[in-house]
């Protein structure tokens, strides 16, 4: 069969080289992997099929013909339409306006709102949000229901190539299967589907085929049948990288240095109650949408309380801000970088170190060469990639944006991170990096309190987990007694009305 899209000599550059000399071919009806490490090139790949991005040499053809996109709605009338890894959402409109912003059914200018609502309804469906209330503000959604928005938004269009960067990285597992079968069944009507993600066991699960890129550079392509995920990992990272497990550690005579008694922040956090201990990681597992993303809001003062008590190292004290929080010696990593964790046209330097700003200022001037230096030293203890810690966050990878998240904290030596979905968007070599990082903090007397979709995560990285569900933790497991299916049958107790065994 041949090919839907040909990528020959494919040349992209900034101030540095992104892609190199790339070739792939992609045939209807299958479902072509793309794996590397942050910064590979992966997504600028994919923003240059959508024509979001230009190319500085090579060539496309999209069947028999040159393909030369020019902007996105070119992209989408060849047929050619992609999810992103970032939230492309309008968060101020509703969710059945964000379905069909460019194509809202009307007449003289004017909505049928009565179409529209039937539109979206029938497109939620496909998806599994029947339940949502399709005049529902976007913004009030959770990041995985919004990810779920813009997958169905993809699906209401005809598309030849379904281009889909990290679509499961905010979903729960029911969902990602809802996910699969949607991809399943436009292989069938012969859509080609291009499928950016880290995860190697959905990889191996729904990939027909998988293509390895390092450097901007196509490293490798693979069939199903024929790679492991220690070949792909050695690929993606030139070099043999090695997964290592936290030791088991009793810590149930540390002292407490986070607890939360009854705290209650409407709507999804109803009766909060948790111990963390010194030198302790506290996994929190739950679904998506279930209240971990807002009880971590809450114990950081960004949204209110309502009743309960928070106690910071013996003593209650009262966080109504964010600063509150800091200054108790507590950081956080949101769940949306984006939107709430850097300041995108800033560079890396004024990213990392916005918490520690008083360290390097005095009479209310920034001593520039203390901000540099930290940061210099901080970006190669995290292997931050960048051209130097002026470049603006906007241009570095997902993953080295987190990156540049953790660095602000562990910049101002916090006593307790708060960290929510740390490595979502990262891949399996920097993963690694990141979770050596969060050994080595709580090897110094510190603690975390994780929120993370992955199981397999939390049971590697944590001492106890906590489930999330209803409002509350419901039940807690610690490595003796948890298994993947224990937790998930905890996590779906209050939606299922029966408490978890």
């Amino acid at each position: 069969m041949d090919p839907i899209l040909q990528i020959r000599g494919l040349q992209k550059s900034y101030n540095v080289p992104v892609l190199i000399d790339f070739d792939l071919d992609l045939h209807p009806g299958e479902v072509h992997a793309l794996v590397g490490s942050n910064g590979a090139g992966k997504t600028t790949l994919a923003k240059i099929l959508c024509g979001l991005t230009p190319f500085n040499g090579g060539s496309l053809r999209l069947g028999d013909k040159p393909y030369l996109p020019l902007t996105k709605d070119e992209a989408t009338r060849a047929g050619i339409v992609m999810v992103m890894q970032e939230l492309n959402t309008i968060p101020t409109l509703s969710i059945a306006e964000n379905l069909f912003f460019n194509e809202l059914p009307s007449r003289f200018g004017i909505i049928n709102q009565k179409t529209l609502i039937e539109q979206a309804r029938e497109a939620l469906k496909r998806v599994n949000l029947e339940q949502l209330d399709p005049f529902s503000r976007m913004g009030d959604l959770g990041v995985g229901q919004q990810q779920l928005v813009e997958i169905a938004a993809a699906l209401t269009q005809k598309c030849r190539i379904l281009i889909l960067d990290e679509p499961t990285a905010a979903l729960t597992d029911p969902e990602i299967e809802t996910l699969f079968t949607q991809v399943k069944a436009l292989q069938e009507e012969g859509v080609a589907i291009l499928y950016v993600s880290h995860r190697m066991d959905e990889i191996r699960r729904i990939a027909d085929r998988v293509s390895v890129m390092r450097d901007g550079r196509r490293i490798n392509t693979h069939s199903r049948e024929n790679y492991s995920q220690e070949t792909i990992v050695r690929e993606m990272a030139g070099k043999d990288v090695w997964s290592s497990k936290s030791t088991q550690r009793d810590l149930s005579e540390a002292p407490i240095v986070l607890e939360a008694k009854g705290l209650r922040s409407e709507p999804k956090v109803l009766d909060l109650s948790f111990q963390l201990r010194k030198g302790e990681i506290l996994g929190l597992a739950g679904l998506v949408g279930s209240g971990r993303t807002e009880c971590l809001r809450a114990l950081f003062g960004v949204d209110p309380v309502q009743s309960g008590s928070i106690r910071v190292r013996g003593r209650e004290v009262r966080v109504t801000h964010p600063k509150d929080a800091v200054a108790y010696g507590i950081g956080m990593v949101p769940e949306d970088r984006k939107s709430h964790g850097i300041l995108l046209s800033q560079g890396l330097r004024v990213n990392a170190t916005l918490a520690t700003a008083d360290l390097y200022s005095k009479f209310g001037y920034i001593h520039s060469g203390l901000e540099r230096k930290a940061s210099e030293e901080g970006s190669q203890r995290l292997d931050i990639k960048c051209e130097d810690v002026d470049q603006p966050v906007e241009q570095l990878s997902g993953g080295n944006q987190q990156k540049v998240v953790m660095l602000r904290w562990l910049l101002r030596d916090s006593e307790i991170l708060l960290l929510d979905e740390p490595t979502r968007g990262i891949d399996i070599a920097a993963k690694e990096s990141i979770y050596a990082l969060l050994r080595e903090f709580v090897q110094k007397g510190k603690s975390i309190l994780l929120v993370s979709s992955e199981l397999l995560e939390l049971m590697s990285l944590c001492d106890r987990i906590g489930v999330f569900s209803g409002g509350r933790i419901c039940e807690e497991f610690t490595p003796d007694n948890w298994t993947q299916e224990k937790i998930t049958k905890a996590a779906f107790s209050a939606y299922l009305g029966q408490e978890a065994s």
